[in-house]
């Protein structure tokens, strides 16, 4: 998408704002729990899998993810910390100009209702809970931008919020339940997707060391963080041998071409080390972590 001469408040504008490349990130783990839920469901005589149930968690966390991105382009805009001439990830909306601050303002109180709003009716499948459920993920996602991230817990929130709630709340909805199976499964989640995070804190290192922002990248150093981000990836498709060990191999044995594709981009990501051409890897990342997403479900699918 060509990002010169936006018209400020445009379709275009809005759209960039949004960053629909994160929009797997939010996907994916709402893609692994409704497979879990749909090959589990095969036990019962009756159809108990709701399409509509499994329809409002995809809207919900899609919303949620879009609503996270509003909510991080203008806090850290209001922070000052999307310095356009110091910024080495892709361009924010508030910082270009391409988004009034009080547009996106609404924005997020807007976004913010249409989430509560479509995921209401969960309540109805997933019972009370899901209005606890639904106030946390709200309440993290402002956190997140607005203290957690600049205290070293980004990490921990994505493993969180991208694993284990989205991947066993999406389960629980459809069958009142969850399993080891699905735990360990949100979790190796979580790690795929905390890689998306890492490879974007590499790349800031520099800059959120001068900011004070505290990331598990500027803790542990450059290195170790290289290290760490191989590691995630091998650990999450090993993790998978608890698909094996209840009858599905293929959720086992397919992401291991997601393997594949991880240790490229973290060959990649070492060897670029700094600067704006980190962003390929970012990119190489969310698709990764996309196919990761379809293996798993595909491997319990195909049966």
């Amino acid at each position: 998408m060509n990002e010169n001469n936006i018209e400020q408040d445009s379709l275009k504008a809005w759209l960039l704002a949004a960053r629909p490349k994160t929009l797997t990130g939010a996907a994916v783990p709402v893609l692994i729990g409704l497979a879990l839920a749909w090959v589990d469901t095969r036990s019962f005589t009756t159809d108990v899998f709701s399409w509509t149930a499994a329809l409002l968690c995809m809207a919900f966390a899609l919303l949620m993810q879009i609503d996270a991105n509003f909510i991080n382009d203008f806090f850290d805009y209001a922070r000052g910390n999307d310095d356009a001439e110091r910024r080495l990830g892709p361009l924010r909306a508030c910082t270009q100009g391409w988004v009034k601050i009080e547009s996106m303002k609404r924005a997020i109180a807007l976004t913010t209702i249409a989430a509560c709003v479509v995921g209401l009716p969960l309540i109805w499948y997933g019972g009370m809970e899901m209005i606890m459920i639904g106030i946390i993920c709200v309440v993290f996602c402002f956190l997140y931008t607005t203290h957690l991230s600049y205290i070293g817990m980004g990490d921990v929130l994505v493993v969180v919020f991208f694993g284990i709630v989205p991947v066993s709340i999406t389960y629980y909805i459809q069958l009142h339940t969850c399993t080891w199976q699905v735990f360990v499964a949100s979790l190796a989640c979580g790690i795929v997707i905390d890689c998306l995070l890492i490879i974007n804190n590499y790349r800031d290192r520099d800059n959120d060391l001068e900011d004070g922002k505290k990331t598990l990248v500027v803790e542990i150093g450059a290195e170790a963080s290289e290290w760490l981000y191989l590691s995630l990836g091998i650990i999450a498709v090993l993790a998978g041998i608890i698909f094996w060990l209840n009858g599905h191999i293929l959720a086992f044995v397919l992401p291991f071409f997601y393997l594949l594709l991880h240790v490229l981009t973290w060959q990649k990501m070492r060897r670029i080390n700094h600067g704006r051409q980190l962003n390929e890897c970012l990119g190489e990342t969310a698709r990764n972590m996309l196919v990761y997403g379809l293996c798993v479900a595909l491997g319990l699918l195909l049966i």
